[in-house]
């Protein structure tokens, strides 16, 4: 039998490679429109249990962030943690001016490692930490619930008060479970890369299973409602 000739091989790859090709792009297809389609079923969460000011005062350049305060929640290495993942969403909305009171300094200072902002405060707190740190306001963040199994849970509760005349600027009290619907599409929205069509084609998935990855996406959500600058 005579060998088929080249430009008949050629053909045939040619044609085996597009073919290829078409499935792969069919694949790309259909992803993105599952995607598509799972961000277009369900709304996106927007926390409403908070209250603020209008606008930030314009003499607030600086804010001391206190020790997240677990509590009985979670063990303090935890805290310790996710204290991590909030002051680095809180230093990316450019409100203010960042300085963080360690939990070692509070202890040294105040007798305890962490304090609640619905708790009683030592005697001249915010005076205290104003002066020491040249701060305007403070910022108390506590975690009144933490889920770290599948459907992940996270409950803030947080207040931003000035130092002087102690004025309540920011007021938030929210809970954000991934068994909420639209919780979990605002969550692969955060993690989701944009393409020119502003379509996510990364939507992030494995945040829904990361308490990390997760507990980011709540800080940024929980930070958003600060009052603007």
């Amino acid at each position: 039998m005579r060998p088929a000739p080249r430009h008949l091989l050629r053909r045939c790859r040619s044609a085996g490679l597009l073919s290829a090709a078409a499935l792969l792009l069919a694949g790309c297809v259909s992803t993105r429109q599952a995607i598509l389609d799972d961000l277009q079923e369900n709304k996106y969460f927007s926390p409403a249990n908070y209250t603020r000011e209008p606008q930030l005062p314009a003499n607030l350049r600086r804010v001391l962030l206190l020790p997240l305060c677990g509590g009985t929640v979670m063990p303090p290495e935890t805290s310790v943690a996710l204290a991590e993942v909030f002051a680095t969403e809180l230093q990316r909305t450019l409100r203010f001016e960042v300085v963080r009171l360690s939990r070692e300094d509070c202890m040294r200072k105040f007798g305890a490692p962490e304090f609640s902002s619905a708790a009683a405060l030592p005697h001249d707190f915010l005076a205290t930490l104003g002066r020491e740190y040249a701060a305007d306001a403070v910022l108390f963040v506590d975690l009144t619930s933490y889920r770290a199994y599948r459907p992940l849970a996270l409950g803030v509760r947080a207040k931003l008060a000035t130092v002087e005349q102690t004025r309540l600027l920011w007021s938030f009290d929210e809970i954000f479970s991934a068994d909420d619907a639209a919780v979990s599409n605002s969550v692969k929205r955060f993690y989701g890369k944009g393409d020119a069509t502003g379509i996510p084609v990364n939507p992030g998935h494995g945040a829904l299973q990361s308490p990390g990855k997760f507990a980011a996406y709540v800080a940024a959500a929980t930070f958003d409602t600060l009052p603007p600058r």
